[in-house]
């Protein structure tokens, strides 16, 4: 069959995704920007001229109303709900940079891609048949627990949890096929039909995601409802509320860097249980590979929660307010101490990574110096800005602040500390991919000098901002400076890959040697899933604690028991137990994921003449 005859596949998945859209506004009655429901509901408003307060309203709920088991309901909720997060983003995430990893494979001829990428999706395998029970305990944990909040969501979002449904087992069909065929459809134009089905997969699942991002946010900021929660604007309205895209490009973002840190994990656990020096290179370069797209997808993520949070306060301050500056501003120095640990934890495995290449020893040097930066930024980051202190230790202290170290515990500090963290670390991944070149371009010490001269503007820059804006002027000048740091971060990353991808035409290249990196860069690639777990499950809970006492913020109340923001104590050992429990079933994973790949060894035959004797009261 003649190649051109493939290529149309891959516009298959678009015109999936576009039924997809169709199939929603058919569901959701649009018709000239409204529903035929709410047009019903407006029409018999006027005719009848009752008050919009009585088309359908959210329920008012008491504690009668939630079905008491003996257990809390929402720390059972909770913990399904976390579980089926952590594996939902392992699930989504893996096949995007499969994808990429097997495209990299055909445009390079290099097996070794297809390989890899193909054992990241044997991970993904197991963890969607979790992600699948756990979805399903947590759906039926809120029908029995939350009857009534779930019967409003069902009404407010109507068929579009169909369509979901429809989705959800489009997406196990594709995936399978997309594992089980990689062998069947792995040469020529077969590859092109297999690349398809993987983009297909990633349509369906970040339309998934999207969707499911629609129910969260409707919760925080709801939209194309009234004042008491009735429905007046359609599906789309509904969908599209004030934070859905933040957090839509939150996700996809922080998804990528959980997914490539957890299957960096796998590849450390299997690297440094290798037998052979082959098979133990090949885990390296996989879990290098890993780390690569967990720190690259991680360097802009600060940016889009600036985004959230920001759009959280135009929504509403008191929320914003809730967040960072009541009883969950503390949360935010322990994010700050997970955040550090993330990037700590990447630059160490970078600097003892560049054992493995011949050229690292010019670059050597820098490492104790962007490490005395990012320790400094990590320790500013981390710095409260109010103590909690006893009446004694506040009189002795002068106040709640500390007089020297109080002005780094507020904004303006942990915007320099956070911005220069993440410029030194990419550093560090400059200076690693620069390990193994010979630049031979003749422009290579203007290349240097204009990579310089931007490393130390941006510093300068982000520095002088922080300190001139964050101390000495009023407060809309000090948000508007991070807008101005963050570009500067940008514009030092993109011209860093820009330069060096310019640079790099024709280098001469020393060959890596993989296999020959110390155990203890391992156990860097450990460090990187737990954080990123516990920051996950952190965040998670700050976010959903903003609605205080309402189920849907405004509109509908919790009416429960637990109607209150759990403290920070009970959160902590909460976000604990799910982390545990989260690394555990990952480990479980691994452990299934290498047993599909061992042989057991046939048991030898006796021969007569042995077996004879052995009978006979030999050996």
């Amino acid at each position: 069959m003649k190649r051109g005859l493939f290529r149309p596949a891959i516009v298959a998945p678009f015109l999936l995704l576009l039924m997809a859209a169709l199939t929603l506004g058919a569901f959701s009655g649009v018709d000239g920007g409204h529903s035929v429901i709410s047009d019903l509901h407006v029409a018999e408003a006027t005719e009848s001229g009752i008050a919009e307060t009585e088309l359908k309203a959210a329920p008012k709920l008491g504690a009668g109303d939630y079905p008491d088991i003996g257990a809390s309901s929402r720390s059972i909720v909770w913990v399904l709900a976390q579980m089926h997060l952590y594996f939902g983003a392992l699930v989504l995430s893996v096949p995007l940079f499969v994808l990429v990893i097997e495209l990299m494979g055909v445009k390079t001829g290099d097996a070794r891609y297809d390989d890899m990428a193909h054992e990241f999706m044997k991970i993904c395998i197991t963890a969607y048949s979790i992600t699948a029970l756990f979805g399903g305990s947590l759906s039926l944990a809120l029908f029995l627990l939350y009857p009534d909040f779930m019967a409003y969501m069902m009404r407010v979002f109507g068929a579009q949890m169909m369509v979901y449904a429809i989705l959800f087992f489009m997406e196990s069909a594709v995936l399978y096929i997309y594992y089980y065929g990689w062998n069947a459809l792995r040469y020529g134009n077969a590859k092109w039909v297999h690349l398809s089905l993987g983009l297909l997969l990633n349509g369906v699942g970040l339309t998934l995601m999207v969707v499911a991002n629609s129910w969260a946010t409707f919760m925080m900021a709801p939209s194309g409802v009234n004042e008491v929660g009735a429905v007046i604007g359609n599906i789309w309205e509904v969908m599209k509320g004030p934070l859905w895209n933040p957090i839509n490009l939150h996700r996809f973002i922080a998804n990528i860097a959980f997914g490539g840190a957890v299957v960096g994990a796998y590849a450390a656990y299997k690297c440094l249980a290798a037998r052979t020096a082959e098979e133990k290179a090949h885990y390296d370069w996989m879990g290098y590979t890993s780390n690569f797209i967990a720190v690259l997808a991680f360097l802009p993520l600060p940016f889009a929660g600036y985004w959230l949070m920001a759009e959280i306060y135009a929504y509403s301050q008191q929320m914003g307010i809730t967040a960072m500056g009541g009883i969950l501003a503390w949360l935010f120095i322990v994010q700050a101490v997970l955040i550090g640990t993330i990037l700590l934890a990447a630059n160490y495995y970078l600097w003892s990574g560049m054992s493995r290449n011949a050229g690292a020893d010019r670059y050597k040097g820098a490492i104790k110096y962007i490490a005395i930066v990012i320790t400094a930024c990590f320790l500013i980051w981390v710095t409260p800005h109010t103590l909690i202190l006893t009446s004694a230790e506040s009189a002795a202290l002068g106040g709640s602040h500390h007089g020297i170290l109080g002005p780094l515990g507020i904004m303006p500090a942990k915007n320099v500390a956070v911005n220069l963290m993440l410029i030194f670390t990419f550093l560090s991944f400059q200076l690693y991919n620069r390990s193994n070149k010979e630049f031979t371009v003749p422009w290579v010490n203007t290349g240097n000098a204009i990579m310089v001269a931007i490393y130390v503007v941006a510093v300068v820059n982000i520095i002088f901002v922080g300190v001139y804006y964050g101390y000495f002027s009023n407060t809309v000048y000090k948000v508007g400076s991070s807008v101005i740091q963050v570009a500067s971060t940008l514009v030092v990353i993109i011209a860093g890959v820009v330069i060096d991808a310019m640079m790099s035409k024709g280098a001469k290249k020393t060959p890596s040697r993989w296999g020959q990196v110390s155990d203890r860069s391992q156990y860097a690639l450990f460090a990187l899933p737990i954080a990123f777990t516990w920051l996950m499950a952190l965040m998670g809970y700050v976010r959903s604690s903003v609605r205080t006492h309402w189920h849907v913020y405004t509109v509908m109340k919790d009416g429960s028991p637990d109607n209150y923001i759990p403290t920070i104590g009970y959160a902590g050992n909460m976000i604990t137990i799910t982390t545990v429990l989260f690394v555990l079933l990952v480990l479980f994973v691994f452990w299934i994921a290498s047993l599909s790949g061992q042989r057991q060894i046939p048991p030898i035959q006796l021969s007569p003449t042995t077996k004879t004797v052995r009978e006979g009261g030999g050996v």
